[in-house]
């Protein structure tokens, strides 16, 4: 369904969480509610924004909801994380369209995660198509350097500049749903992204480490700061399992993200174990939802969407 910006989708958090499937589980729930018109809270709120001297938020052409990743800090799986919650929206309705943005412009993943590689093509609009695996479409910078290897070293303006064409310049519609995966921190590309289009909701992704909780504490207030809704929480590698025996050892420590949930009232919408299998596919361009759809590894990951 292509986007105008008078009619948008509008993703609760109550219902966002009710969405999140427990795909892994297989127990299939209800879907987001349907367009609606946009309301006069809507307007009003661009009006104050222009006010206060902030850009209006322009939605990206053909997109119905946008979806982002994010975590304050690196390392804790929000690639991973962006890339199975975006395959399990397309598990949870085939017709449902869905892409995936990699605004991580400094260290991106998604080109091997989803095992794709450039060139990136123009259509007769001189839009940049998307590169397509799984049936979700991607795009990344990743795509568009020669060689994988060779680092981004750019300022703050050519990151801003990058982002921007990423958004607007890449021909993504239709898309029912576009996940973006952020790069860590609170800065220039979360305020950007944040200040220029309409964001439906943010997930925070953190490990149960106190050094990780409180980075994923300053992404959740940042979040709010420019009236994001937080949809919740995912706990990545919760526990590591022994492949050989199953054992389970809370190596990060345990409950973090769930007593940072209460304290912040979010609810814990996912709690992956740290298994060899989760990175494996990952590192192989064959995320585990749609290698190992029936494998145990993916019946506990509890990813409840």
């Amino acid at each position: 369904m292509a986007l105008t910006v008078c009619s948008r989708s509008f993703i609760n958090r109550s219902r966002f969480s009710s969405l999140v499937y427990s795909y892994f589980n297989k127990n299939i729930v209800q879907m987001l509610p349907p367009c609606q018109a946009a309301s006069n809270s809507t307007k009003d709120a661009d009006q104050s924004r222009m006010q206060r001297g902030l850009p209006k938020k322009l939605p990206i052409g053909g997109v119905d909801q946008v979806i982002v990743v994010a975590s304050g800090k690196g390392g804790v799986g929000k690639s991973t994380t962006a890339v199975n919650l975006a395959l399990s929206l397309k598990e949870l309705d085939k017709t449902k369209l869905v892409g995936i943005l990699d605004a991580d412009v400094y260290g991106p993943s998604i080109p091997k995660m989803m095992n794709l590689k450039g060139p990136v093509h123009l259509n007769k609009q001189q839009l940049m198509m998307p590169l397509v695996n799984y049936d979700i479409k991607c795009m990344s910078m990743g795509f568009l350097i020669e060689d994988e290897k060779d680092p981004i070293v750019w300022r703050g303006l050519m990151v801003m500049s990058a982002i921007q064409r990423l958004l607007r310049q890449v021909s993504w519609g239709p898309l029912d749903y576009l996940v973006v995966d952020m790069p860590p921190g609170t800065g220039d590309v979360q305020l950007t992204m944040s200040q220029n289009i309409p964001i439906d909701g943010a997930v925070i992704v953190t490990t149960p480490q106190d050094v990780a909780l409180l980075d994923a504490r300053k992404g959740t207030e940042m979040f709010r700061k420019v009236e994001v809704p937080v949809l919740g929480v995912v706990q990545n590698m919760s526990a590591y399992e022994c492949p050989k025996c199953g054992h389970t050892e809370h190596i990060f420590g345990k409950d973090g993200a769930t007593n940072l949930a209460k304290e912040m009232n979010l609810p814990i919408i996912g709690d992956i174990p740290l298994h060899i299998k989760i990175r494996e596919t990952s590192d192989s361009g064959a995320p585990i939802i749609v290698s190992h759809p029936n494998s145990s590894q993916v019946t506990k990951v509890n990813f409840v969407i």
